[in-house]
């Protein structure tokens, strides 16, 4: 990989990518720019469990995590070799599996890995992230329901427009325009209804991202099981 701008304190990194992937700006864990291979794969990874421990990601044998990631946090993109991959969870820091899967990987394309369900009774769900630069002064939302309630949903701007609708568990939408370089407060709706299960207030969506909302857990539970909802800002274009 070729880098282009040097580590910036404070900031979260970037991986840039050339016209033969997109004309973007892609996040990085390493806190770094770059042009990435072009035949490898970029892989995120989100902890969509509400009950987990911080988590380790694992392609094969190798750990795609610095430090392991949270509940309701996420892993940036990592380059990953193209072809059937071993998908493992890992309670952080330990050899205890928490979640397998496979999936296939094809070069130049971009992927979404979430750890989802309870510890109890894991899933995974793989996204086929399909990208593309919004117009501009516009960003991009999708959402994505990992909530194990069995009930279909939207995803609301308070007071405004419907950006998914009907969504049940491991469901998830396209990317929808929004104006960007704003601050939005998002609903999630019972689906066609005005019934509001869970609210995230004063949301920032930087102008030409690309990102993701998806909510887990379960509306009925009061412990860490509880409803909740989180953002990932997958992609920013200059």
């Amino acid at each position: 990989m070729k880098q282009i701008f040097t580590r910036r304190a404070g900031m979260i990194g970037m991986m840039c990518l050339l016209t033969i992937f997109l004309t973007s700006c892609l996040k990085n864990n390493n806190n770094q720019h770059y042009y990435p291979v072009p035949q490898v794969a970029l892989v995120s990874a989100i902890n969509a469990s509400p009950d987990a421990q911080p988590v380790d990601f694992f392609l094969d044998q190798n750990r795609g995590n610095n430090f392991s990631i949270k509940s309701g946090e996420s892993l940036d993109y990592i380059n990953a070799y193209t072809g059937k991959r071993n998908i493992t969870f890992f309670v952080g820091g330990s050899s205890q599996k928490i979640a397998t899967d496979t999936a296939t990987f094809r070069a130049g394309k971009l992927y979404s890995v979430f750890l989802a369900n309870l510890v109890s009774t894991p899933d995974v769900l793989v996204i086929a992230d399909s990208v593309g630069a919004p117009a501009t002064g516009k960003s991009g939302i999708r959402f994505v329901n990992l909530s194990t309630d069995n009930q279909a949903v939207d995803l609301v701007i308070k007071g405004g427009a419907t950006l998914a609708s009907s969504k049940t568990y491991k469901q998830y939408s396209s990317f929808a325009t929004v104006a960007g370089g704003s601050t939005y407060t998002f609903e999630v709706h019972k689906a066609g209804t005005a019934t509001v299960l869970y609210t995230l207030t004063d949301v920032p969506i930087r102008n030409s991202t690309l990102n993701t909302i998806w909510i887990q857990g379960q509306a009925a539970a009061t412990d860490t099981k509880k409803l909740s909802a989180h953002k990932q800002e997958n992609v920013f274009y200059y």
